[in-house]
């Protein structure tokens, strides 16, 4: 094998109270897809973020090429041909595809930006991507998540990238753009381009890349140069560092009366009214391809949109929501896909993110806030979650997504909640933290609560699930029970017929 041209040579960051990474040593080699696995907190965001400038080293460098360096910023590590495609991605919604794939290099004729030729370059590499239909000129915030995942990855091959970096690609496309997604990457091998690959989706690993790194508590545990000898739970043992014989750990129950029923709803992302049921004590899937009308049917549910017909009873009486506040008040409650821009306030603290719902129960005397009544209820739910922070006051988007969707269900916990309804809640979440929410999961049903799962994972949502209603194209095609849900049944009532 010949040298490797991407090399992290004892790299070790530092943050107030915690040691990000700790001596992290490895190699990648060009034409080759290197996963990076891990818990979350592991440390393999940081390293990105190393990789791409954002984060200052305490102590180490990166050598590539057989060179040398450490990234003092952004604009240096673009420089050097470093491209980094994050999971929250990071173009602008109101300019066009044209502009967001040359932003930093318009071409410019007279002093002026040649639209001309921006346009022609774009269409260019819209077709070299296999996005022809994409127009150059529609705005970013029109395109489907997968089309913006596209552009992204334009632009780093515009800047004619040496090393391209992918943070969990997948956790939000639709069975055709992953499997875009797959020729894109199949194509950057081929390229002779570095490509590291993050994710918690195990077949990807093995079905996509050519070695992986395992990663744990900031620290290089080994790396397999190739997958012919590895298996699946010696990777997950490595990743976690104990065996997990069953990551779902699905418990069954008694289910009670009926909590809440839909009849008739419909409205906004729906072509057809839906209606069923949710009973005490019972794990609810919806499951669909994305875009198939999972969430818009819960936001009609939740008060986030207005239905334009049908009814919600909730505990046997009428509801009408005009608010998720009054849903909320009611005794449901929805933890969104997008944590980072609907479930938390990025730069406000565990304490605040965690008591912002629920502060007028400890309203007294006429004061609003009671810091040292929230500050305990955040220690009690620290302890009872297991929330891995380095304190109450630290702000929640220094933490794991996992840790980040365990402080919203501790939001919810704080409230008399009774149907709580999670919406992708394990999108971007590693094994160990997948197996405590789902647990979590299980405990509200244990105490009679009910839980709607909404989830594109065929396994999740067929695991731990007592039902599952099905959608396809806006509309509830079939509710399936757990014994029935197979995972070619669900797919096959899931795919456009």
């Amino acid at each position: 094998m010949s040298e490797p041209y991407l090399r992290f040579d004892g790299i070790s960051v530092e943050f107030p109270g915690v040691r990000a990474l700790d001596q992290m040593s490895f190699s990648a080699h060009a034409g080759r897809v290197h996963a990076l696995m891990g818990e979350n907190g592991a440390g393999k965001s940081t390293l990105l973020k190393v990789l791409s400038g954002v984060n200052r080293v305490t102590e180490g460098a990166l050598w590539l090429d057989g060179e040398r360096h450490v990234f003092a910023n952004a604009r240096e590590a673009l420089a050097r041909g470093i491209a980094i495609i994050y999971q929250e991605l990071t173009l602008s919604p109101n300019l066009s595809v044209a502009e967001n794939l040359l932003l930093g290099q318009l071409p410019v004729r007279a002093g002026f930006v040649d639209r001309r030729r921006m346009r022609e370059e774009a269409m260019r590499i819209l077709r070299d991507l296999g996005e022809d239909a994409i127009h150059p000129a529609t705005k970013v915030r029109d395109l489907s998540i997968g089309q913006q995942q596209m552009i992204e990855i334009g632009r780093a091959l515009l800047r004619d990238a040496k090393v391209i970096a992918f943070d969990e690609p997948t956790s939000s496309l639709s069975v055709q753009e992953i499997r875009q997604l797959k020729r894109i990457v199949n194509r950057l091998r081929d390229e002779g381009r570095v490509v590291l690959y993050v994710t918690h989706r195990m077949e990807e690993v093995f079905e996509m890349c050519d070695a992986v790194t395992v990663f744990r508590d900031g620290k290089h545990i080994r790396t397999h140069e190739s997958l012919d000898s590895l298996d699946q739970d010696t990777l997950v043992s490595e990743m976690v560092g104990r065996d997990i014989e069953d990551v779902y750990g699905y418990r069954s129950r008694e289910l009670g009366d009926e909590l809440m029923a839909i009849d008739g709803i419909d409205g906004k992302g729906l072509n057809a009214p839906v209606s069923f049921d949710v009973r005490r004590g019972e794990v609810f899937g919806l499951f669909g391809l994305v875009g198939a009308g999972r969430s818009e049917l819960m936001r009609l549910v939740c008060g986030v949109e207005r239905p334009r017909a049908g009814e919600v009873r909730f505990g046997g009486e009428p509801r009408h929501f005009r608010s998720p506040t009054e849903a909320i008040r009611a005794g449901i409650a929805m933890c969104p896909e997008d944590r980072k821009s609907q479930g938390i306030f990025p730069i406000a603290s565990v304490t605040d993110n965690l008591n912002i719902s629920c502060r007028r129960f400890f309203k007294r005397w006429g004061v609003f806030r009671q810091p040292s009544l929230e500050l305990a209820n955040t220690r009690e739910y620290i302890q009872r979650l297991s929330i891995k922070t380095p304190g109450p006051r630290t702000r929640i988007n220094t933490l794991s997504g996992g840790n980040q969707q365990k402080v919203i269900l501790a939001r919810w916990l704080s409230e008399e909640i009774e149907l709580f309804v999670m919406d992708e809640p394990t999108r971007g979440i590693d094994v160990g933290a997948r197996r405590d929410i789902y647990n979590l999961l299980y405990d509200l049903a244990d105490q009679g609560k009910s839980v709607v799962v909404i989830s594109s994972d065929l396994a999740e949502v067929s695991s731990i699930c007592d039902r599952i209603g099905v959608m396809r194209d806006g509309a509830l095609v079939d509710i399936v029970a757990r014994d029935e849900a197979t995972p070619e049944r669900l797919l096959g009532l899931a795919l456009p017929a």
